[in-house]
């Protein structure tokens, strides 16, 4: 059985989630400013290539993540940003539920409500790339896998905006060079999935990446944070 601290803290864990997601289910234009983006970005690109279907299928998985980590980031500097301003972010530091937890239990409910559904929605949008059934499938499970480490270093560059002006332009500069390995292997792992290499290589480095970044992201995150609210 868990201890009442445990027990306490696993609470206190599930409510941030929750309550999170709550906010973020009162405020549905930002979900779907995000959708509605990665729909257009994605869309655009064969408008702008040209009908020609086999150049389309070559540069899908590439094109398709371009627009599923911009599109993610549009509401990276909301994590923290309305907590930090009423107050509430200061009452979950004193709680007694760790610190790094908290950021991760917050970094959890962005994934859902943003990175997750970018991934529910990216089959859709495959389509008018001509790519195949078994393509598609690749391409989600990428995005599956590979939007967490978006959203978990995004956290990281959210912390570190959290008192300045301009957060969205400065967590872009500060986010985006970190994520490029993450855009690499989960394209990576469609296109070597198309020219018959498998993706298993490709998804075991991004798993890898993930571990690692659920460990060392939310204690990164919390240092830049207790900066900001003392």
């Amino acid at each position: 059985m868990m201890s009442n601290a445990s027990a306490s803290g696993f609470f206190i864990f599930r409510s941030v989630i929750q309550r999170d997601l709550q906010l973020a289910l009162r405020r549905k234009s930002d979900s779907l400013a995000a959708l509605i983006f990665f729909a257009v970005v994605a869309s655009l690109f064969p408008l702008g290539i040209g009908p020609e279907q086999n150049l389309l299928t070559q540069i899908a998985p590439g094109m398709l993540w371009i627009a599923a980590l911009l599109a993610a980031m549009l509401s990276l500097h909301k994590i923290f940003a309305e907590d930090f301003l009423d107050g509430s972010l200061d009452q979950l530091a004193l709680s007694t539920l760790p610190l790094p937890l908290v950021v991760l239990a917050k970094t959890i409910a962005h994934w859902l409500s943003s990175g997750f559904l970018l991934a529910l929605i990216s089959p859709v949008l495959a389509l008018q790339f001509n790519l195949p059934f078994d393509s598609v499938g690749v391409l989600f499970l990428s995005l599956l896998l590979g939007t967490p480490l978006l959203s978990l270093i995004g956290s990281i560059g959210a912390g570190l905006t959290l008192v300045s002006r301009g957060s969205g332009t400065l967590i872009a500069l500060i986010v985006l060079p970190l994520v490029i390995p993450v855009l690499i292997f989960g394209a990576g792992a469609v296109e070597s999935y198309q020219s018959g290499l498998g993706f298993a290589a490709h998804f075991s480095l991004l798993g890898a990446m993930l571990a690692i970044a659920l460990f060392l992201a939310p204690l990164a995150t919390a240092a830049s944070v207790r900066i900001a609210l003392e």
